[in-house]
């Protein structure tokens, strides 16, 4: 019930959606004589629209998530595993064209690469089924297990988990499906923006993982002064933006995170 009704959420809390759904609704109201309500629907989505489009308000919701925890720094011990959460890969077309089709979000793949290479006796743990309400299921782990391989990482060394639908059943699947020792050092590989909410709930299932940011997405604090110069940048920004406080709201609310904007512990 919850995957449902956060996917029916989600949808409507997007900038693009909601913007649609009111100047939709706006438009139906001035076909109906209703001029003065529809005008002012339509005013709020086009207002809307420009201001979500072109200010830099989706970077400024993106960096207060993406900025909240730093790049990873080595301090000499060597991580037991690593864990990429997914999202990288476009599991559907990947399937229908028989090639592995990556996407915005690829540097959570090109990270585990680098990390795999770079600590050659951690796990590498790849935690995605599918997340997708209407298409057909197809988990992405595997798809990005055989791209590891291909890549060059022996096979003893993955670890997929194909269940997950969410980053709360990332963390709970994962955890249950590694047990990881007392003492032993885990990376969290995904997007910066996503950061927060995948520690949140990692730290609720009761496994410490250490944050290991990626795919930023801005150059920092200066792109909170910059417009965008096109309208669907702006917006992809914002949805992206509004859908991870969404969902940090709605997971703590839930008790799936242990905190509504979780921080980095205290050395």
């Amino acid at each position: 019930m919850f995957f449902l009704l956060a996917k029916i959420i989600g949808f409507v809390t997007l900038p693009s959606n909601a913007i649609a759904i009111v100047s939709g609704l706006g438009l139906c109201l001035l076909l109906l004589k209703r001029h003065r309500a529809g005008a002012s629907l339509l005013t709020v989505g086009i207002v809307s629209l420009l201001v979500f489009g072109y200010s830099p308000a989706g970077n400024v919701l993106l960096l207060t998530l993406s900025d909240r925890f730093p790049a990873w720094q080595y301090d000499g011990r060597d991580p037991a595993g690593i864990i990429v959460l997914g999202g990288a890969i476009d599991p559907g077309i990947s399937a229908a064209r028989g090639a592995v089709e990556t996407n915005g979000s690829a540097e959570r793949v090109i990270a585990a690469l680098e990390l795999a290479r770079r600590f050659p006796g951690a796990r590498i743990v790849y935690s995605s089924g599918s997340g997708n309400l209407i298409a057909d299921f197809v988990p992405e782990a595997p798809i990005a297990g055989r791209l590891l391989e291909t890549l060059g990482i022996s096979p003893e060394r993955i670890v997929l988990e194909s269940g997950s639908r969410t980053t709360d059943e990332n963390a709970r699947f994962t955890s249950k499906l590694i047990s990881p020792k007392p003492g032993e050092r885990w990376l969290l590989v995904t997007s910066a923006y996503h950061m927060p909410r995948s520690i949140g709930v990692f730290r609720k299932a009761g496994f410490d993982v250490e944050a290991y940011p990626v795919d930023w997405r801005t150059r920092g604090w200066v792109d909170a002064w910059v417009p965008f110069d096109r309208l669907s940048a702006g917006l992809a920004s914002s949805d992206t933006a509004v859908h991870e406080w969404a969902g940090l709201v709605a997971y703590w609310l839930t008790g799936r995170s242990d905190a509504l904007l979780p921080s980095p512990r205290p050395d």
